[in-house]
Parts: C-alpha cells; sequence; structure tokens
C-alpha cells in the first residue's frame, strides 16, 4: 500500500477533530469493530511484525517479539473486547443524604483525538497497548512512532491504513523534529512513552494547550532480594527480567539490592543463569541486539566508565562484545556508588550494579531516598518484611517474587510515579484515562431544596444546624 512520504500532522489533526465532532459518542459495535480492526492488524501478520523488528534491532529473536509484544497486544484487545461495553455502561447511584431523592450518574464519553508517542524498545506493544485503551474509550486517534524503528514503523503505518477508516486511526512517522510538533498539537490527551528527559520537553510542548498529559518514563527500577527471600530463584528471575530484550526494557531491573555476605553467591549463581538462559552465546540468535550505534556506545561508555572510577567488572559470559553486531555481554557491576554514570542513569541495557546492604531497613531507606522508581521487585517469603517495603517505598508499580509480569496484569493500571511518570493506563485503568468521566447530578422532581432559599429566617438556622451536625 502506497502512503504519502510525510504527512502534515496538524491538519490530520484538524480533520480528526472534524469527523470526531460529527459522531462524539461512538456506540459499542463501532468500537468492537475498530478494535476487531486493530486485532486483525497484528494477529494476521505476525511474521512480517517480527522480521521487521529484527531487522530494525539487527536482532531481535522472534520468540522475545511474539512473547513480549504480539501476545500482550492480542490480550489488551480481547480484554477489552469482553469488558467494554460494561466500561461504557453510566455508574449510577444516589445523591449523599441530604440531597434525597436525587440521583447521580459518572457517565464516560470520549475524550476526543488522542495523541500516543510510542518508543523504539517495544514498538509494537507501546503502541497497540494505549490504541486499545483510547478506541476502547470512544477517540479517535494519531500515533507517532519511532524514528529508531524504521521498517516497523513503516510496516505498522500500512497495516493501520490497510484494517482501518482513514478518519479513525492516523500513523505518523518522521524524525525528532516531526515528534516535537507533534507533542505540540492540541490534542485532547497525550500519551507519551521515552525517557524522564524526553518527558520534560514533551510535558513543556503539552503544557501550551493545557493538553493532558500520560507519560510513561523510567528511571532505576530496583530488585530487592530479602533476607528471606529464596536466593536461586530470585537471581534466575531477575537476570530473565534484565536480559530479555538484552535488558532495553523500561521496567527491568536497573540495580540489585541484595545482602553484603551473598555477593560472590550472586555472581556465582548469575552465571550459571546466564549460560543456561543463553547457551553459546557467540551464536546465539536468541539474544537481542542493542538496537541502535549511539545506544551501544552509551552502554560501553556506562561499563567502562564504573570500572575505571573503581567498581569491578564481572562478565556473565567469556564471549566478547561484538560492537560490528551491536551485541554487549552482560556484565556485573561490583562497587559502585552513586556519583557514577551507571548509578544515576537508567541503564536500559544487559549492565546489572550489585548494591549490598547489611540491613533490610539500609535497603529500603536507599530506595526511599532516591528518585521513585517505575518499578521495583521485591524477593522474600517474610510478609511483616514485604509490608514494610511495600508502606515505605514507592514506584510505578510492584512485582514480589518475580519481575516484569506487573505489566500484563489488565486488572492492574500501569504507570509512574513522579520522575518514573504521571497517570496510568491498561484495561480500565485506560479506558478511564482517555475518557471524561462525565459527573452527573439528576434532581427528583419533588424535592426540599428550596427549604434553603433566601431570606434566611429561622426555619432555614434551624436545617442548617441539623446539616452542620449530621453532613
Amino acid at each position: 500500500m502506497n502512503l504519502p512520504d510525510r504527512l502534515d500532522p496538524a491538519n490530520e489533526l484538524q480533520r480528526l477533530r472534524i469527523v470526531q465532532a460529527r459522531e462524539p459518542l461512538p456506540d459499542w459495535p463501532t468500537r468492537a469493530r475498530r478494535l476487531r480492526a486493530l486485532e486483525a492488524a497484528v494477529s494476521q501478520h505476525r511474521e512480517q511484525i517480527a522480521a521487521a523488528i529484527d531487522a530494525d534491532f539487527g536482532c531481535r529473536p522472534r520468540e522475545e517479539t511474539e512473547l513480549l509484544e504480539v501476545f500482550p497486544s492480542l490480550s489488551a484487545i480481547r480484554h477489552a473486547l469482553r469488558h467494554g461495553r460494561r466500561w461504557m455502561k453510566p455508574k449510577r447511584g444516589m445523591a449523599s443524604l441530604a440531597f434525597l431523592p436525587a440521583r447521580t450518574e459518572l457517565r464516560p464519553q470520549p475524550l476526543g483525538v488522542v495523541g500516543i508517542i510510542v518508543p523504539w524498545n517495544y514498538p509494537l506493544f507501546l503502541a497497540v497497548g494505549p490504541l486499545v485503551d483510547a478506541l476502547a474509550a470512544g477517540n479517535r486517534v494519531m500515533v507517532k512512532m519511532s524514528e529508531y524503528t524504521p521498517r516497523f514503523s513503516q510496516l505498522f503505518a500500512e497495516l493501520i491504513a490497510r484494517h482501518f477508516q482513514p478518519d479513525e486511526v492516523i500513523v505518523v512517522n518522521g524524525d525528532a523534529t516531526v515528534a516535537q510538533a507533534f507533542a505540540a498539537l492540541p490534542f485532547n490527551h497525550l500519551l507519551f512513552t521515552g525517557s524522564t528527559a524526553v518527558g520534560h520537553h514533551v510535558m513543556r510542548s503539552a503544557s501550551a494547550h493545557l493538553t493532558p498529559v500520560t507519560l510513561e518514563l523510567g528511571g532505576k527500577s530496583p530488585a530487592i532480594i530479602g533476607p528471606g527471600a529464596r536466593f536461586e530463584h530470585a537471581v534466575e528471575r531477575i537476570l530473565l527480567g534484565k536480559l530479555i530484550n538484552a535488558g532495553q526494557t523500561c521496567i527491568a531491573p536497573d540495580y540489585v539490592l541484595l545482602p553484603r555476605a551473598e555477593l560472590a553467591r550472586f555472581t556465582s549463581a548469575a552465571r550459571e543463569v546466564a549460560a543456561r538462559l543463553y547457551p553459546d552465546l557467540a551464536n546465539n540468535r536468541q539474544y537481542a541486539s542493542i538496537a541502535t550505534d549511539r545506544h551501544y556506545h552509551r552502554l560501553v561508555d556506562l561499563r567502562d566508565g564504573a570500572v575505571s572510577a573503581g567498581a569491578r567488572g564481572e562478565k556473565l559470559s567469556e564471549v566478547a562484545d561484538r560492537p560490528e553486531q551491536r551485541v554487549l555481554t552482560p556484565t556485573l557491576l561490583i562497587g559502585v556508588n552513586d556519583d557514577m554514570p551507571v548509578m544515576r542513569e537508567e541503564i536500559f541495557g544487559p549492565l546489572l550494579p550489585l548494591v549490598p546492604y547489611d540491613t533490610m531497613d539500609e535497603a529500603i531507606e536507599y530506595v526511599a531516598s532516591h528518585p521513585r522508581p517505575l518499578a521495583l521487585y521485591l524477593f522474600e517469603q517474610n510478609q511483616e518484611r514485604i509490608d514494610q517495603v511495600l508502606a515505605r517505598t514507592h514506584a510505578g508499580g510492584v512485582t514480589l517474587n518475580d519481575t516484569i509480569y506487573h505489566i500484563a496484569q489488565h486488572q492492574l493500571p500501569f504507570g509512574g510515579v513522579g520522575p518514573s511518570g504521571m497517570g496510568g493506563y491498561h484495561g480500565e485503568a485506560g479506558f478511564r484515562t482517555f475518557s471524561h468521566m462525565k459527573p452527573v447530578f439528576r434532581q427528583a422532581r419533588l424535592n426540599g431544596v428550596s427549604l434553603f432559599n433566601p431570606p434566611y429566617g429561622k426555619r432555614f438556622r434551624q436545617l442548617l444546624e441539623i446539616l452542620l451536625r449530621n453532613g
């Protein structure tokens, strides 16, 4: 399918605004049809999608694309198809006691035209996830794909054009200049997934129109191994969460807090796990490449800079880096400190600093004293310690005794807190993010509010005293 080389996002937004105004409240069959069109675009083109992402990365195993992108995308669509009709229904209730017999309603109303800015690391799922929620809520949508995944971005534009009517979903491609212009458009809501640094610029651009934003950022997501953890299990799950997609995951464990006496044990166990997960690393096509040269060299600088500053690098494989394929050997970093860039920046790659602690209170305080992360992972069997960590730390989401999987729960909103983002989506939470929950107060024909009309006399004062005592 031939698409124009460059769409004018401002013109496209205006066009979508016009058609949305003609149909401001799409019925459920219309929304379901759009969701099924998205399902067809993903399910019927799995091989093309995996091949395009693999080509963009240099090496992205099809198995990871299907497990981490295709499956959650289809699961989110099917969840919305099962529950969206119920989400649309007004939620009715009784008014507050003093206003009976009046009634109240919350009526979900589409916001209008939603903008979605997609990152490069999971370009399918992080486009489809918010798109599902926006479509279920009855909006029209414009999607800005990443310039760092050009093959997939072009494919996604073609698939959307093939499966949707031209006034329902529009995909915009282009470089950083296009992305900046896109973020500055007067959408009814804008969702951005990406780095905290870029998130500042997106929020600043959106503020010119008071555009509401959902920011899915990142930060340094800790994994805490408690004194009561199943240690080998913890090492395996942390390594898995770190090494899928070669660590290029916004909720990948960024560093590990562990008892000081367990440093050597962790290192030994991590080598065994890495060898089991990715045997023959030199020829293993199931270990992803770093997506871009710039990102690869950034990771090398983080690792080598930490070692130069006194940290010890413990490679988890004897295989050397392969710069020409952008393959970076998984490496533990021991003896790091907060002055090192590797402990200040989100790593986003297969480097894993180990931070020892002497008491659980010390570990909790370390997390609590740093910027609030997108995810937190705790490995612990003692419920009292679990409760302490949950009560004394903040994170966008938490997985206990595993990593990553809280993002795949439709019943849980996904989002950050503070520097790791604002707002959330997925499932019904996403439906509400892209809806205005319009409050309606419905006055009863027979009511007593006229008793509070002026002029204010003795009866008014008696009734007011009753309200003040019992309201």
